[in-house]
């Protein structure tokens, strides 16, 4: 059974998949530290926030895609891709959106987003 995530931001939620295959150390971490509130930061097409997560680098890549939800080791930060903006350094992509994602284009730094397990 796949485990996902509910990211919920403004008036909107969206739903991720875990990719569990790619990353399992940072889903299970992330999923163990869950529930997530907190104030959102806007870089580029980024939606991130802090978070006291802590996994090493895992299949890290310099590049993502719309959809994307990933861990960003240095923040440490939990970071969602809603357009063509790139990470500033490598990130570990855990979990995709397949719907809805161009609803965080109306995000605004300081709005309030919180994450769970669906």
């Amino acid at each position: 059974m796949v485990r996902k995530l509910v990211i919920v931001c403004r008036d909107f939620e969206v739903e991720a998949e875990l990719l569990e295959k790619l990353c399992p150390n940072t889903c299970d971490a992330i999923w163990k530290a869950l529930p997530f509130d907190a104030e959102v930061e806007i870089w580029k097409e980024e939606v991130y926030f802090g978070i006291s997560v802590k996994v090493e680098p895992e299949n890290p890549t310099p590049k993502t895609q719309m959809g994307d939800v990933s861990y960003w080791p240095e923040g440490p930060g939990f970071c969602v891709f809603f357009g063509r903006s790139q990470p500033i350094s490598s990130v570990n992509t855990f979990a995709r959106i397949k719907s809805g994602v161009e609803k965080f284009r109306a995000a605004r730094t300081g709005d309030r987003i919180s994450v769970r397990r669906a």
